[in-house]
């Protein structure tokens, strides 16, 4: 049986983790594990003031696709996943991912890969300010 997708989207708009939790959601599973990725102030020694990231139109379909990938699992119930896009303040959310299965060693190892795959494969650029002004592009992987 493969799991379902319960959210696999990329969003100009603030993530919510307590949504992707409820979307997994799902009376077989023992365990629900989620990641958030959030905005720190630093990056390499360097003070970050913000992050802007951008994204191919392919993004969310490359998202989907990862998503299923790790739905594919016979371990996994559910998947939900999103990317944020646009200009991200410290403390904000970039990334979140949540994973149901039966048992907590599947839903880590699963909600490991998810995000993972995501930042390796996502056609996602974010563009670094730093605190003396500078700036760089960098793909998120």
């Amino acid at each position: 049986m493969t799991g379902t997708i319960a959210i696999a989207e990329v969003l100009d708009t603030p993530l919510d983790l307590a949504a992707h939790e409820k979307a997994v959601a799902d009376a077989r599973a023992g365990a629900v594990v989620s990641f958030q990725g959030v905005v720190r102030d630093h990056d390499h020694g360097r003070g970050v003031t913000l992050l802007e990231y951008e994204g191919h139109p392919s993004a969310a379909q490359v998202l989907r696709e990862v998503a299923a990938e790790i739905a594919a699992d016979p371990d996994v119930f559910a998947v939900a996943v999103s990317h944020r896009v646009g200009t991200l303040a410290i403390g904000d959310v970039a990334l979140v991912a949540s994973v149901s299965t039966a048992h907590r060693a599947a839903a880590f190892a699963a909600c490991s890969r998810l995000v993972d795959e995501a930042k390796a494969r996502l056609p996602i650029w974010k563009r670094q300010v730093f605190a003396d002004g500078s700036e760089e592009w960098v793909n998120c992987p």
